[in-house]
């Protein structure tokens, strides 16, 4: 089994914390977002991986410490590595076969953007597995269309009359992703394009056309980090899943001094708390300091000092000096405020 990563995207949505690193390595509960995704989709799957590839962007943004990153990742789960590069922002389809050296065999496709829960057998009688999530506004969303088999039959973008509540979360199977490759080519070579960009939509619906088997993957939970105030409610969510499992959260070399942590909470390594109240729902990278404050419902990333202040609802960036008493705030890397 291969997984396949689109992360070309800067994320303009998660500004200013995407100007200087990728939204996928953004992390949340501790853990970058791209990490967490396809370690959990390693695991439901269940078997081992061959072979992990990821889509990167411009190397002056995805550079080298980024690629180490995630060649360590496919490493931890015993899965060769690759790297590609989408030059252009040409779309979903296009992304894909920036990769298509890979392209062969059974695999996954996941855009690094999302999070899920899900516990599943993956139906490999099918061509392909599309996952989906129950949603109460199925117009503001891809949905997929269902026979009476239950097979996917269509896939239509932001509905104005209802078709399902099924949204397309951007995770996929196919039991040959040679498939869709042959298919994307030709959208590319006849220059299919929707939105102004190659979609992998246009592919799969080339597949359907000829007769191949679609149908739905059901996950449990799909947590978004589009923009600021969703990845704080992802972080809330993955705080309270990653509480329920027994996992550590709480480094043992943080430093308290007249501190209080409510949790859940996700405390990093090498942090100091002095007079100061943590939680809930709140995240810590490592080496932060925090005093004189109460902060819940936030993330904050690594090596910052927060000083005086009352947070809730906040994201603050990496290496960040904050001295003040402002509330839902959204502060980027290196920021100064005092």
């Amino acid at each position: 089994m291969k997984i396949i990563v689109p992360m070309a995207g800067r994320g303009s949505r998660l500004r200013p914390h995407t100007l200087t690193v990728p939204k996928p390595l953004i992390p949340v509960a501790g853990k970058p977002i791209v990490h967490r995704l396809v370690s959990d989709i390693a695991r439901v799957l269940g078997e081992p991986i061959e072979e992990v590839a990821f889509i990167l962007g411009d190397p002056a943004f995805f550079g080298d410490d980024v690629v180490d990153s995630l060649m360590q990742l496919a490493e931890s789960l015993g899965a060769k590595g690759s790297i590609y590069r989408q030059d252009e922002p040409l779309g979903t389809g296009h992304a894909i076969m920036s990769a298509k050296d890979s392209l062969s065999g059974p695999a996954v496709i996941a855009y690094a953007d999302t999070l899920i829960r899900a516990d599943f057998d993956l139906d490999k009688s099918a061509d392909s597995v599309i996952w989906v999530k129950q949603v109460d506004r199925p117009e503001a969303f891809g949905v997929v269309k269902l026979s009476e088999q239950n097979e996917i039959v269509e896939l239509v973008e932001k509905p104005e009359e209802f078709v399902s509540d099924l949204a397309v979360i951007g995770i996929y199977y196919f039991k040959d992703v040679g498939v869709l490759k042959n298919e994307l080519q030709y959208v590319l070579d006849n220059e299919i394009i929707n939105g102004g960009e190659y979609q992998i939509n246009d592919g799969i619906k080339r597949m359907m056309q000829k007769g191949m088997k679609f149908v739905p993957g059901k996950v449990d939970e799909w947590m978004d980090c589009g923009n600021k105030n969703v990845t704080v409610e992802t972080n809330q969510r993955m705080l309270n899943f990653l509480e329920k499992d027994g996992e550590g959260l709480i480094a043992d070399s943080v430093k308290k001094e007249n501190a209080n942590i409510v949790e859940p909470c996700f405390i990093g390594e090498n942090v100091v708390l002095k007079n100061t109240t943590v939680g809930p729902y709140v995240s810590v990278g490592a080496d932060t300091i925090l005093e004189n404050s109460t902060i819940k419902n936030s993330l904050i990333q690594s090596q910052s000092k927060i000083s005086n202040a009352n947070l809730d609802n906040a994201m603050i960036g990496n290496h960040v000096v904050f001295d003040g008493n402002f509330e839902t705030i959204s502060i980027g890397d290196y920021s100064v405020l005092e």
